[in-house]
């Protein structure tokens, strides 16, 4: 969401946002696709399985002949269907052809292939999915196991402790915001020195307070060590396991996780982020990827063209403020280009809903006149018919006014943040 762009600054500065704006943060739970790293449930369990640590058997079918074969594949007692889209609710999910649920438990063989081609190829729609649903290309067929005892593990990136912390409560399976908020006393923390790693008494404390004995709490505390060899090893910032369950036999499994990536890592950890196919992202994110731009696609429609995401925020703002609604959550970046603004105003422009653009720049380390000169060009190039007012402050700022003036373009000017959205919603 768009608490992962401003990360806890946010928290912190919630207040600062007026009501609106906070209702429309609040509403856009696929915001992280637009530039974090999102694996299909399978991925994170491979990603696992490959680390050592216990998850189901499984395997993975995307076209109707593999289907035919799965069962004779994967011999288990009980078999989970689960249809593979990036949305939480499945299970209550309704597919186009009006089959209801997303996953489905059976112990016969022979159902396997039905079951799977009931979900393959078909648009499943949930309370997380957009109104029309996402079409399933992948499902997966696991082992059902029954869970005797569900627990919650996590580690994760933790800015008060300056490092990784390991989460664990022996309430899993359910909300832990909800745990945290009502038995704040079942949540354990234990901070982990990034230099000297976790440590066996950690590891051993923890699977402790989890609720687990004798000898199951030597295998979940190695379990636990090996999902924080994974932690580093893929440059995670979360591994979330929950539930980390117990079976009647006494087996200790990681039944599901949420896996968060550190973007920065992109660059070593090619084999990571190419399991992003980007099939269920919206597809101006994808293309403001392709240009290192910070997109967020919205419902609104002012499109807004800014340097740095707190402004960006405040843009919105304002724009709320005054009785208008922005289309989009455009960060620019300190070392924007002029091919990086001409591209921006392409694909503000191929939005249908954009009746305005805005563009609100502070140059601090942009220069003023690269965005003037990115407008000029995009601006000729496109034969821009939209609504443009500019706003443009601080470095070569006047030359940066040249260029705009003598461009000969019909753009309004404005003197600050409130006369510029003022303009934009003025012009619609």
């Amino acid at each position: 969401t768009c608490n992962q762009l401003l990360a806890s600054s946010l928290d912190r500065d919630q207040s600062l946002l007026s009501p609106k704006t906070s209702k429309e943060i609040e509403k856009l739970p696929a915001l992280s696709q637009a530039r974090h790293l999102n694996l299909q449930e399978f991925q994170s369990k491979k990603l696992m399985a490959d680390g050592g640590i216990n998850v189901q058997l499984f395997e993975v079918v995307s076209t109707n002949q593999e289907a035919a074969s799965v069962a004779s594949k994967l011999k288990v007692d009980e078999y989970v269907i689960k249809a593979q889209i990036l949305a939480g609710g499945r299970g209550k999910g309704t597919f186009d052809t009006g089959f209801k649920g997303g996953v489905h438990l059976t112990k016969e063989p022979s159902k396997v292939k039905s079951l799977v081609d009931s979900m393959l190829g078909h648009k499943l729609t949930t309370k997380q999915t957009p109104k029309g649903g996402v079409q399933v290309t992948k499902v997966m067929v696991a082992e059902a196991m029954d869970i005797e005892r569900e627990t919650y593990f996590a580690i994760l990136m933790d800015r008060a402790h300056g490092g990784p912390v390991m989460v664990g409560s022996p309430k899993g399976g359910m909300d832990i915001e909800e745990v945290a908020e009502k038995e704040p006393d079942a949540i354990f923390k234990v901070p982990i020195d990034i230099f000297d790693g976790v440590q066996q008494d950690q590891v051993m404390f923890m699977a402790e307070k989890l609720g687990f004995t004798g000898e199951k709490q030597a295998v979940a505390a190695e379990q636990m060590r090996r999902l924080y060899d994974l932690f580093l090893r893929v440059d995670a910032t979360q591994v979330e396991i929950n539930p980390l369950g117990e079976t009647p036999d006494g087996r200790v499994v990681c039944f599901d996780a949420k896996i968060n990536f550190d973007d920065n890592a992109e660059f070593r950890q090619k084999p990571v982020f190419a399991m992003d196919d980007m099939a269920e992202s919206d597809p101006r994110e994808v293309e403001a990827s392709k240009h290192n731009l910070n997109y967020i696609g919205m419902d609104g429609n002012i499109a807004c063209l800014v340097n740095g995401a707190g402004l960006a925020m405040a843009t919105m703002d304002i724009i709320h403020l005054h009785g208008g609604s922005p289309a989009n959550f455009l960060d620019v970046g300190g070392g924007v280009t002029e091919e990086q603004v001409f591209n921006a105003f392409k694909l503000l422009t191929q939005d249908k809903q954009v009746k305005a653009i805005l563009v609100n720049i502070f140059g601090g380390i942009v220069n003023c006149a690269t965005i003037a000169n990115g407008i000029t060009s995009a601006c000729k190039s496109i034969n821009l018919s939209l609504p443009l007012i500019v706003r443009l402050e601080g470095t070569n700022v006047e030359e940066a006014k040249k260029i705009l003036a003598e461009s000969n373009l019909p753009i309004s000017s404005a003197t600050d943040l409130d006369d510029a959205a003022k303009k934009a919603v003025a012009s619609l």
